[in-house]
């Protein structure tokens, strides 16, 4: 009868023991690009220019409100620059790029 009793114990401490919960990390590459806020990027590089709301035109900018450029056309224009704009390949990576650039075609 003793055997039983001590089994049952050891039995119901290892059972109160347990497994650990195993957490599984998410690794797709979509989890783990950091989000980019264009909108943020805007305003730090292109607001004093262009304008909060993209029609300012200061310097000769242009009125984004107003661009027919789709989106490919902006990733280059910011990238390359042209004309008085400045190229911001150099100043911001590809994500940055295409993250304002997607923000620039909601300001119509």
């Amino acid at each position: 009868m003793k055997k039983y009793v001590i089994f049952s114990v050891t039995a119901l401490v290892l059972f109160a023991c347990g497994a650990k919960e195993v957490k599984t990390e998410n690794t797709s590459t979509e989890a783990s690009k950091p989000v980019v806020d264009g909108a943020k990027i805007y305003k730090q590089n292109c607001e004093l220019c262009h304008g909060p709301d993209g029609k300012l035109g200061a310097n000769g900018s242009k009125n984004l409100t107003v661009s027919e450029l789709d989106l490919n056309a902006r990733i280059a224009m910011v990238s390359k620059g042209k004309g008085v704009m400045m190229a911001f390949e150099n100043i911001l990576n590809l994500s940055e790029i295409k993250a304002v650039a997607e923000y620039t075609m909601t300001l119509k």
